[in-house]
C-alpha cells in the first residue's frame, strides 16, 4: 500500500506550502534593521543579519572596567500577549519583555548592555513582526542597551494565526566590588518602593479569568475608575496593555548618589516572594500597608473575583514596581531623587532582625 504522498497529484511540495514564507523572513529583517540601529552604543560590532551579535567590553583606557562581572537574564511578557492580540495591538508588548528583563539585571546594579529578542508565531506577519519590534527598540532606548539580534521563528501549526511568543535575553555589566546581592542589608535599614505602572507584565493569567470570564468585561470597556485619555475614560484595554515601567536608569543613578544594599524587582508573587531575594539571612522585612497608593486596576481586579487580601498580595505587586534598601539616614533623600527623576516612591517599610521573609501590615481587602 502506498502512501498518500506518493498518489499525490498536486503540485511539488515546498517550505511555502508547509507555513514557512522565507521571503516573510527577509521582509521582517528589512523592516526592523533600522529599529534595531537606532539602539546601537558604540560598543556594538557588526550589524544585524549575521550568525551572532557582538559587543566590545572596554578593557583598557579612560573608564575602562576593572574586574568585571556579567550579569544576564532571560523572561517574557506572558499571557498579557493575549491582550495585545485582543486589541490588535502589538507596539508596546516589546517594551515589557525588556523590562522584565533588563528590571531583573539591575537588582545586582549592573548596567544592561545588550538585549536579543525571542519571536515566534504560527504565521508571520511582516507589519506585526515590525510592529512588536518597535517596541522592544523602545525598551532598549529607554534602558539605555542595544539590540543586537535575535530570532524570529515562523512555527506552522504550533500557534494559531494571529497570536505569537515573545521573550528576551539581557546581559549588562557590574564591578566585582560593587555587585549588589543583599548581603549588606541589615536591621534598621529602610525598605523604598518605587511606583509601578499597574499590572505590569504579571497575574495576567488570574487578570484574564477574573475580568473577562467571570466578570464579563471587553478589553473595549471605558472604565472611569482607570483614568483618562484624550478627554476620555480610558479602556480596560488601554489599561491592561500599560507598558512596565523600565527602572534600569533610576537605579544606576541611585547606586552612583547612594549605598543600595538590596534592590528588588516586584514582579510575579509581589513583596513577599521578591524582597527577601534582596536580603541578608538573618533579616525580615516588615511591610506597612497604607504608606503608598495602591494602583485602581488592582482595587477593580479584587472586587471582580472577590479575591482575599492575602492572594491579592502575593500575586501583584499592588503599586510597588521595585524596591531598594537603603540605611535610614539615606531614605528620605532617595525618595527626593527618585522624584526629581520623575518617579513616585514611599518608605514603605523596614528591616529587623528574623527569619527571611516579608511581613505585611496588611489592613486593606478582607
Amino acid at each position: 500500500m502506498r502512501r498518500k504522498s506518493e498518489e499525490s497529484k498536486g503540485e511539488p511540495l515546498s517550505y511555502k506550502a508547509a507555513g514557512v514564507d522565507i521571503e516573510a523572513g527577509y521582509e521582517v529583517v528589512r523592516r526592523i534593521r533600522g529599529l534595531a540601529r537606532s539602539t546601537f552604543r558604540p560598543e556594538v560590532t557588526g550589524d544585524i543579519g549575521g550568525f551572532g551579535g557582538g559587543f566590545a567590553l572596554k578593557v583598557s583606557g579612560p573608564g575602562a572596567l576593572r574586574n568585571p562581572v556579567l550579569v544576564s537574564g532571560t523572561d517574557g511578557v506572558g499571557t498579557k500577549l493575549k491582550i495585545a492580540f485582543m486589541m490588535n495591538k502589538h507596539d508596546t508588548v516589546g517594551i515589557d519583555v525588556v523590562a522584565y528583563c533588563v528590571n531583573d539585571i539591575i537588582c545586582h546594579g549592573a548596567e544592561p548592555l545588550f538585549f536579543l529578542d525571542y519571536f515566534a508565531c504560527g504565521k508571520l506577519d511582516p507589519a506585526q513582526a515590525e510592529d512588536v519590534v518597535k517596541g522592544v527598540a523602545e525598551g532598549c532606548r529607554q534602558a539605555g542597551c542595544a539590540l543586537i539580534g535575535g530570532e524570529t521563528a515562523e512555527m506552522p501549526g504550533f500557534y494559531p494565526e494571529g497570536e505569537y511568543d515573545l521573550a528576551g535575553f539581557a546581559v549588562g555589566v557590574v564591578e566585582r566590588d560593587e555587585l549588589i546581592d543583599g548581603s549588606k542589608v541589615a536591621p534598621g535599614d529602610v525598605i523604598v518602593g518605587i511606583a509601578s505602572s499597574g499590572l505590569q507584565s504579571s497575574g495576567f493569567s488570574l487578570t484574564r479569568k477574573v475580568l473577562f470570564d467571570v466578570a464579563g468585561y471587553s478589553v473595549f470597556d471605558e472604565l472611569p475608575e482607570l483614568g483618562t485619555v484624550d478627554g476620555r475614560a480610558k479602556t480596560l484595554g488601554e489599561e491592561l496593555l500599560t507598558p512596565t515601567l523600565i527602572y534600569a536608569k533610576p537605579i544606576l543613578q541611585l547606586k552612583r548618589d547612594f549605598e543600595l544594599r538590596g534592590v528588588a524587582n516586584i514582579s510575579g508573587g509581589g513583596l513577599p516572594e521578591n524582597l527577601p531575594r534582596a536580603m541578608a539571612e538573618g533579616t525580615r522585612a516588615r511591610i506597612k500597608w497604607g504608606t503608598w497608593p495602591v494602583h485602581p486596576i488592582f482595587d477593580l481586579i479584587q472586587r471582580a473575583g472577590s479575591i482575599s487580601g492575602d492572594e491579592m498580595v502575593k500575586t501583584y505587586n499592588l503599586g510597588i514596581g521595585m524596591a531598594v534598601i537603603v540605611d535610614s539616614e539615606s531614605a528620605d533623600g532617595v525618595v527626593e531623587a527618585l522624584a526629581r527623576m520623575g518617579h513616585a516612591a514611599y518608605i514603605i517599610g523596614r528591616v529587623e532582625e528574623g527569619p527571611k521573609g516579608v511581613e505585611i501590615g496588611f489592613s486593606g481587602w478582607s
